[in-house]
């Protein structure tokens, strides 16, 4: 599937993957901040650091002076990521000051993000969280003292609702609050909660029970305090832009492993230079080779892991994992929601992946 980007979200993107200068990829040595947010074995996965220009007398006023961050994602995760380090850095801010910043926000400085590309800037805005809770325990700064709950315990002290990515019902219930949520595909749009397997949307204390119950609660506390009933409207999940179908063959520009719309860049911001053909068997596996050397093992081996190109039988693509990867628990879903999917989005829909 392909997605229609804002100009300025294929211009970060192109920037950052290019490495121009003034782009963030990368990491801070020693850093001021460190926060992670997602999972290589979920397909999303940013590490956000930062640096510092300290306050001798208050902590509190200490000066964002760099932002660094490693994301392993499509388009709009590495655009997203480039967002968030713009916005703190051209407004200057303190890292309790930084804690303002919404996926919103981030969106917002995109000029928009496909519905089901919002996850991107939420994961962008909870790294950033964590990252702040580690400068404050660095400089002993107490973020409760100061009215600020950052729920860095969320996801492992709570129930286990979606367990494809690993969410817990206390992060799905502040999400839903924080983003106004009121439909299982917002949700999934937004955290990705019910987007793989699909079992946690409608089982007894799933997706829909969580939403019933937290719109319920937030109606019954409205009526309780004005005495009217309150009748809740789902609202569209913020930033959204149309999704436009692709057709599945081989594009007339050179095929740019890192960038899920390379094709954009034909001058207008438009889809007119996609020109689609079917692909023969050599065209499919160079395509299927390059994208794995160029794009998922690189991704990977930073995460101690390998892969190995067994066979290609029509769309079936056979692989042996290796190195992390081979042993670790999560290797389904790495093939299921990294590897598989990136193949669909950049190839062919009907791709499938099997382990060997």
């Amino acid at each position: 599937m392909a997605w229609e980007y804002s100009k300025k979200t294929m211009e970060l993107f192109l920037a950052a993957t290019r490495g121009q200068p003034g782009t963030h990829i990368g990491e801070i040595v020693e850093p001021d901040g460190l926060g992670e947010h997602g999972s290589i074995a979920c397909g999303d996965a940013l590490k956000f650091t930062f640096k510092v220009e300290r306050n001798e007398t208050d902590p509190t006023q200490d000066k964002i002076v760099e932002t660094k961050y490693l994301t392993f994602g499509c388009t709009s995760a590495i655009a997203a990521s480039e967002a968030l380090c713009c916005i703190i850095e051209d407004r200057h801010l303190t890292p309790i000051e930084a804690l303002t910043i919404t996926n919103r926000d981030i969106v917002n400085f995109l000029d928009g993000l496909p519905e089901q590309k919002i996850h991107c800037s939420v994961m962008g805005a909870e790294a950033l969280q964590a990252a702040v809770f580690d400068w404050a325990k660095k400089r002993g700064v107490s973020l409760n003292a100061l009215g600020i709950d950052i729920h860095t315990d969320e996801q492992e002290e709570g129930r286990i609702v979606c367990k494809c990515f690993t969410l817990t019902e206390p992060y799905i219930k502040r999400k839903i609050k924080e983003l106004n949520l009121r439909t299982i595909p917002e949700i999934t749009s937004a955290i990705k909660a019910g987007g793989a397997c699909t079992s946690c949307q409608h089982l007894p204390g799933g997706l829909q029970d969580i939403l019933n119950e937290v719109w319920q609660e937030k109606d019954a506390s409205r009526q309780s305090a004005d005495g009217s009933r309150v009748m809740a409207t789902a609202l569209p999940i913020i930033g959204s832009a149309p999704v436009i179908p692709a057709k599945v063959g081989i594009q007339t520009e050179d095929f740019n492993p890192v960038s899920l719309d390379h094709r954009l860049r034909s001058g207008d911001g438009r889809n007119d230079s996609v020109v689609s053909q079917p692909l023969s068997p050599f065209q499919f596996a160079k395509k299927i080779e390059k994208l794995i050397v160029e794009y998922i093992r690189p991704m990977l081996q930073m995460d101690g892991g390998n892969l190995e190109l067994i066979d290609i039988k029509d769309t079936t693509v056979y692989l042996e994992l290796h190195g992390a990867c081979a042993t670790c628990a999560g290797a389904g879903q790495t093939l299921k929601h990294l590897i598989e999917r990136t193949m669909r989005e950049q190839i062919d829909d009907n791709i499938r992946v099997v382990q060997v």
